[in-house]
């Protein structure tokens, strides 16, 4: 397969098939984000694009059942772009069951409702956003480019058109100095988008990012570990989704927890609790392979 610089995945999507349809992120000004900084955004050639399905049809094609659309909010591309490459997942690979790409707030509500469910019924049924905080003052701390109310609207739009969501916070977001609104207000962000999926990561401080300067001049503090526990218990005390799957398995956290809110919120809530009293280990830090 073709790629260009690194790739980027969420840990649900292990055993897809990557198709790098942008390379990049068109945002690209997140202060904690380096993910994309050693690129410049541009959408590849629908032509390349194609050829890389194919590619995979020839290798892999019976195996591939989930196909992840990269580089960073991939959901920018038009509307006849994304058909093209739709339309050939669909030929390349018989047993596909899903196709999904990460997308900002702003990339959803730059396409209509007509659009997205367009898009939806030719095959991508699944988003992954990333609010990570649902606290105004540190969405703008970080970059992020949209607000919560942005956020709630584009959770909206695509539940509309049918596609399925999964929803990413970042603890840490806040620094010491907000750790306790970021906690709370992103618990009623994840509450107010209701996706099917939430999942939670822990900020990682990645020299040479706006955020490691704004670390040197005394602007941002990390929470410590035990600080980064209190934002996530908080998070799942008071996030009320109707039904969603509930994950902290990226190797950015120091406590690996899963299952549903809010059906397991006090089995949650143990574990965690259990983690703040030393009784459950955290993961140490060679595990967490960042």
């Amino acid at each position: 397969m073709r790629y260009e610089g690194r790739i980027y995945r969420p840990p649900s999507e292990s055993d897809a098939y990557i198709l790098q349809a942008t390379i990049g992120c068109s945002w690209n000004k997140c202060t904690y984000c380096d993910m994309y900084r050693d690129k410049q955004f541009r959408e590849r050639d629908l032509d390349e694009v194609l050829e890389d399905i194919a590619l995979a049809a020839r290798e892999a094609g019976p195996m591939v059942r989930k196909v992840f659309v990269a580089d960073g909010d991939a959901l920018i591309l038009s509307l006849d772009r994304w058909l093209a490459i739709l339309a050939a997942c669909r030929s390349a690979f018989p047993n596909l069951r899903r196709v999904s790409c990460y997308a900002m707030a702003s990339n959803v509500l730059a396409k209509t409702d007509d659009e997205l469910a367009v898009l939806k019924a030719a095959g991508l049924t699944q988003l992954y956003i990333g609010p990570e905080s649902g606290d105004d003052e540190v969405l703008k701390r970080i970059a992020k480019g949209s607000t919560a109310a942005d956020h709630v609207a584009a959770a909206e739009r695509a539940r509309r058109a049918g596609m399925k969501q999964s929803v990413i916070f970042l603890l840490g977001a806040g620094g010491k100095a907000l750790s306790a609104q970021h906690a709370r207000a992103s618990a009623e962000l994840a509450t107010a988008m209701d996706p099917e999926f939430l999942s939670l990561l822990t900020l990682t401080v990645i020299p040479g990012t706006p955020i490691a300067r704004a670390e040197q001049k005394g602007l941002y503090e990390l929470p410590d570990d035990t600080m980064i526990l209190q934002e996530l218990r908080d998070f799942v005390a008071h996030a009320r989704p109707t039904g969603a799957v509930f994950r902290t398995n990226h190797a950015s956290n120091r406590l690996a927890i899963g299952g549903r809110l809010p059906k397991d919120r006090d089995a949650i809530l143990a574990t965690i609790d259990a983690a703040l009293s030393g009784e459950v280990p955290l993961r140490p830090e060679w595990l967490r392979g960042l």
